[in-house]
């Protein structure tokens, strides 16, 4: 391993150099006007990382201000590693998300693990042990070129890496859209546990007090990871394999225990993962949160292979490193720990109490650069919207045609990758190890128990991106109200989300609308329906420039929410599926017929066209109040909220759970047992409570109906002039084999 080499004659730096690098000429500018003269080579490169879209989110700032941040149970919201919310019992959670698009497509299986990596080292950053992941997913047709690879890819790198380092994933969504044909999303959530007085921040303190730098060595990995992730992919984006990292779960594993170790200790001031831009982000970024300065010696980096420039060395985003800022007095107590755990632990600098960052490598002054304007001062755009030119045409009202045979549209729709079983995906990650898990993958959420206590933790990711393209304002809006409808079928208050936004570019007039729609979508959900945003992902650049007709090609919007609710007493969960013969079925909300960006239309006919169902925030609100009361009532066995497909998907997945059977009867015309009005939900309760469930139901302003029972072994709905009338086997099948044949058959 080599620690110290000589540097050839860095690059000359000028304004047709800096837009190699992603800095417009004002930002140039800006720069040298800093500085007070040229920049080196090196401080090119670390300004290009920190006022990169990925890691100053200049485009979305002055949206993301729209969000509420604060509310009863948070103690730490956007700004840290991760949010951080009191549970109660003396225990705090923090929980983040990220995105890893851009690296998961050029090598899918690395791409994914280091996404996995990275989000758990943001959650035991601030001290909490992980103890559970969701992952949200989107790929292209299984059809289109590499696609069956990148699935393959993507589902074994965050099944090998979180299965290494023992924290399970619970849950998540996987979607299928011809939009993410050359942009798959990977998005990672991670959720620890800590107890509240041992919570940890990575705010740089105390002049004097060393820098260690401690996990693997530093590589070229990585290197302008986070610009690639700034910028649209190209037709060789494949050639720019080399910035995708390679992890390494096993040293995470051991990073993990001796950081939660050390810390232990009390002497740790300040911990950062080296995440995107590497150690410059780290050492800028805990500096700038501290109000001071920082002093680097490049020369003591441990390094992975010789001849590493400053530059590289700076911008390296090698896995699983992490930079702590220790009490002097106590430096050697503290790297004893990380040596006790065979990793590798240097000094490599120290906080200084100037305001600035000093880099040194081979006696030479690399970089000396002012903290604050460089991150909290970086540059703020606002970008020019446009509402897209066929926006009329994509809301006008579709034809809908009528289904000739219900029993047979609902069988389609089970049959696609889009609406059939994820348990393919999911049985290849571990979702029990830690013994937390009281209800895994496959639910409406996943609840997690808080050992020691009688309380549970609910957990789930939502988003449809084609209603997001179709209104984005009422598809953003939709995202944070089915999330609480989730958490609300397990009886779960909602406490903070945290989000992934995935959109194109943000260059782009028309994407730039979208991205502010959504994001005046969500934050009217979360200030009605009480939850604030305390972490998050900006992702853009989702979009492909390969030259062809038509011009770059963007994903759909995809504004992903990651909810965290909490649930008092674990003793009457309901299942979201059917679980006792002879209960009753109950129907909350009302259908208004509404198929805008529906899966019955998008699945069986191709279309999609028209606006999104409608959200109303209030009844949504309503809904979920008596969700949660029923629940902890113990008055429902089940409960199920309305989606995707609408009632008869709904009534289907209640159906698999243990292969019981349904009889329901209502007055409905059979098209609209595929309608997607929100603010829906199936419960199913005891005879003997029915009663009180429509009583309640009618005190809380929730329209009501029972509509049938659990029982036998065929699902039958009689509806108003059709019916649906199917063996529960058959449908099972149909949804559990429909993801792994695809796969086949694509392959």
């Amino acid at each position: 391993m080599s620690r110290r080499v000589a540097s050839p004659a860095e690059p000359a730096v000028d304004q047709e150099v800096a837009a190699e690098h992603g800095l417009s000429a004002d930002e140039y500018e800006r720069l040298c006007d800093l500085l007070g003269r040229t920049p080196t080579w090196t401080e090119l490169g670390i300004t290009s990382a920190l006022w990169s879209e990925h890691c100053s989110y200049k485009s979305s700032k002055v949206h993301l201000a729209r969000f509420p941040t604060s509310g009863p149970y948070v103690l730490q919201g956007p700004g840290e590693n991760a949010g951080v919310v009191d549970i109660g019992h003396g225990w705090v959670a923090a929980f983040k998300m990220e995105s890893h698009n851009h690296p998961s497509f050029i090598e899918p299986y690395q791409g994914a693990a280091t996404g996995v990596g990275g989000i758990l080292r943001d959650v035991f950053a601030m001290g909490a042990r992980p103890i559970a992941c969701l992952d949200s997913l989107r790929f292209g047709r299984l059809e289109a070129p590499r696609m069956r690879h990148l699935v393959d890819g993507v589902v074994r790198g965050i099944g090998d890496y979180g299965n290494c380092v023992g924290v399970p994933t619970v849950g998540g969504e996987t979607g299928f859209h011809p939009s993410y044909d050359r942009n798959i999303l990977v998005n990672v959530f991670a959720l620890g546990l800590a107890r509240r007085e041992r919570l940890a921040h990575a705010r740089a303190a105390g002049a004097g007090n060393p820098l260690l730098y401690v996990g693997s060595p530093t590589g070229r990995d990585g290197i302008h990871g986070a610009t690639m992730a700034s910028e649209a992919f190209a037709a060789d984006s494949e050639a720019k394999r080399p910035t995708v990292q390679v992890g390494d779960p096993f040293t995470e594993k051991l990073l993990l225990e001796a950081c939660l170790e050390a810390l232990r200790t009390g002497a740790v001031v300040a911990l950062q993962d080296m995440g995107a831009a590497g150690l410059t982000s780290t050492a800028f970024e805990m500096a700038a949160r501290g109000g001071t300065g920082v002093y680097l010696n490049l020369s003591r980096v441990p390094l992975r292979e010789p001849g590493l420039t400053p530059y590289e060395i700076m911008l390296s985003e090698s896995q699983e490193r992490m930079l702590l800022v220790v009490e002097r007095q106590r430096q050697k107590d503290v790297e004893g720990i990380f040596r006790r755990w065979g990793l590798e632990v240097t000094d490599v600098g120290k906080v200084t109490d100037d305001g600035r960052a000093e880099v040194r490598f081979a006696r030479r002054k690399v970089a000396d650069m002012p903290v604050q304007p460089l991150t909290q001062g970086a540059p703020v755009l606002r970008r020019p919207v446009r509402v897209p030119k066929d926006l009329e045409e994509r809301q006008r009202p579709p034809e809908v045609p009528q289904p000739d045979d219900p029993t047979a549209a609902l069988a389609a729709l089970l049959d696609t990758p889009e609406m059939g079983s994820k348990a393919w995906i999911w049985r290849q990650y571990d979702h029990t190890v830690r013994t937390n898990t009281v209800a895994g993958p496959g639910g409406d959420a996943a609840v997690l128990l808080l050992k020691g206590t009688p309380a549970g933790l609910a957990l789930t990711s939502d988003v449809n991106p084609v209603y997001c393209w179709l209104d984005p304002h009422r598809g953003g809006a939709q995202a944070v109200a089915e999330a609480v409808r989730n958490l609300a079928c397990v009886g779960a208050e909602p406490m903070a989300l945290s989000d992934c936004l995935n959109f194109g570019s943000p260059e782009d007039p028309q994407i730039a609308w979208q991205f502010r729609e959504c994001v005046e979508g969500m934050a009217a959900a979360c200030r009605a329906l009480e939850v604030p945003v305390i972490s998050g992902n900006v992702s853009f650049y989702n979009q492909t420039d390969d030259g062809g007709p038509g011009g770059p090609r963007a994903i759909h919007p995809t504004p992903t929410v990651a909810m965290v609710g909490l649930i008092p007493d674990l003793a009457s969960l309901p299942s979201s599926s059917f679980t006792r013969a002879g209960d009753r079925i109950v129907l909350l909300g009302t259908d208004a017929g509404e198929f805008g960006g529906s899966a019955y239309l998008r699945l069986l006919y191709e279309v999609e066209q028209g606006r999104p169902p409608a959200v109303d925030l209030g009844r949504e609100a309503r809904l979920a109040e008596l969700l949660r009361f029923l629940a902890f009532e113990g008055l429902i066995s089940t409960a199920h909220d309305l989606s995707e497909g609408g009632l008869a998907v709904a009534l289907a997945e209640a159906c698999f759970g243990r292969g019981l059977g349904a009889e329901v009867s209502l007055e409905l015309a059979p098209l609209n047992l595929f309608s997607e009005t929100q603010g829906r939900a199936l419960v199913a309760a005891p005879a003997a409570a029915v009663e009180q469930v429509l009583e309640e139901a009618e005190a809380y302003g929730v329209p009501a109906l029972e509509v049938g029972a659990v029982g036998g072994e065929r699902l039958r709905i009689r509806a108003s002039g059709g019916a649906v009338d199917a063996a529960v086997e058959d449908l099972r099948r149909r949804w559990e084999t429909a993801l792994p044949r695809w796969m086949e058959e694509t392959g």
